[in-house]
């Protein structure tokens, strides 16, 4: 028989209760429960693939939109603060959620909870859904007994998380369009347009300069060898991708981003943004100094950040002020960053300073990004011109030269 999802209310009482129960419809299932005094209230047959005992193996690996573990917190908070127990609430969710992967997680946290489990456990057993910071504030807010507090605190840290990832992104998406279009047309080009000109060329017998036998050259290996060119620019695909992954090639990736104009400024703006953020989340759910820092530091998706926090732990560890650590790393934290946290220290407010400090940077990054237009166009514009000026060139010389041989 299949298995249903229900909550259901109490006719006298008006309490609620939910779970999951075996009937062999939903009227059969709607039937028992009357006859203990409850009305049914919602109902979902599962799927037996879709159990959360099933969960399959990889999808413990496999993230969830950020938006939709904001939205998910955002509304824990809201049922816990509003007299709900964690495993209605969260049962509540998976029923609400139209991710099918995420409903088959939550409804195994729901289990695990239900069965006796901390919720902290249960989220814990889906590292690339809930990370170390998600985990390890919510085990804070259940042993402090303020689990509500620090669900209100995570769902702020992941509003703001995704405000300002999206403004990123967004600011990203005309550049990346204008670079598609310019590839476009560059293929377009080679492949159609520059064959029939160079026929013309050979036709009338004309001295081709350096950089049209280059151009030509270039064209005809795309056209003749179009597989080996496609393969050739997976391969440098991958070849990068691979390289990025190895550590030798995350400093260098992490140095070049650092040191370009414009990203370098905003990649400074955000990690700035989202170390006093989540810095200051971690320490307002009670986790220590030393942990806080361990988990910003495996947050942080920068490898000079990461290593700057690692190594200033042990720092910390022996007396050292946060301020002083932060001094020492001028390139990737602005000079504002350990003045500003050497007044939290000396009033006893770092808390509140750092989440000051991270509604600063944030603005500071919607306003690069609101302005990003006006400043990536000009230097697109040098890049188009550059290229469009470097083809005319190589074509305009020929025709010279046929001029001057008419002359």
């Amino acid at each position: 028989m299949p298995k249903f999802l229900y909550t259901a209310k109490h006719i006298t009482s008006g309490e609620t209760r939910g779970g999951g129960l075996i009937a062999k419809d939903e009227k059969d299932l709607a039937q028992g429960l009357r006859t203990e005094g409850y009305l049914v209230t919602s109902v979902e047959a599962i799927d037996p693939e879709s159990e959360a005992t099933q969960v399959r193996f990889f999808d413990r690996f496999l993230s969830i939109p950020l938006k939709e573990k904001m939205i998910f917190a955002r509304n824990l908070a809201v049922m816990v603060s509003s007299g709900l127990t964690v495993s209605k609430a969260i049962y509540n969710l998976g029923i609400q959620t139209s991710n099918k992967r995420f409903k088959k997680i939550l409804q195994s946290v729901y289990e695990d909870v239900q069965s006796g489990k901390q919720l902290s456990e249960g989220l814990a057993k889906f590292p690339c859904v809930f990370n170390e910071l998600f985990v390890n504030m919510v085990s804070v807010g259940e042993i402090s007994g303020n689990l509500e507090e620090v669900l209100d605190i995570l769902a702020l840290q992941l509003e703001k998380e995704h405000d300002l990832l999206s403004k990123v992104r967004g600011a990203m998406t005309y550049p990346a369009v204008i670079v598609v279009a310019m590839i476009g047309i560059g293929i377009l080009m080679l492949t159609y347009i520059l064959p029939k000109i160079t026929q013309v060329f050979v036709d009338m017998d004309v001295e081709l300069p350096q950089t049209t036998l280059f151009i030509i050259a270039v064209s005809n290996f795309v056209r003749d060898h179009w597989l080996v060119t496609i393969g050739i620019v997976v391969g440098v695909i991958f070849s990068i991708r691979f390289f990025g992954k190895t550590n030798t090639g995350r400093h260098f990736l992490h140095w070049l981003f650092l040191r370009l104009p414009v990203v370098g400024n905003i990649i400074i703006k955000v990690n700035s943004a989202r170390f006093a953020r989540i810095y200051s989340s971690l320490l307002k759910s009670g986790v220590s100094v030393v942990n806080a820092l361990a988990i910003v530091a495996r947050t942080l998706g920068n490898v000079y950040y990461k290593e700057a926090l690692t190594a200033g732990i042990d720092e910390v560890q022996k007396g050292t002020e946060l301020s002083k650590i932060i001094e020492k790393y001028p390139r990737i934290f602005p000079v504002m960053v350990p003045q500003i946290i050497q007044v939290g220290e000396e009033t006893g407010k770092t808390e509140d300073v750092l989440q000051r400090l991270a509604e600063f940077y944030e603005e500071e990054v919607s306003q690069i990004t609101k302005n990003m237009s006006s400043i990536v166009e000009p230097i697109l514009m040098l890049l188009i011109g550059g290229s469009v000026g470097f083809f005319a060139v190589a074509m305009l010389q020929p025709m010279y030269s046929v001029l001057e041989n008419i002359k």
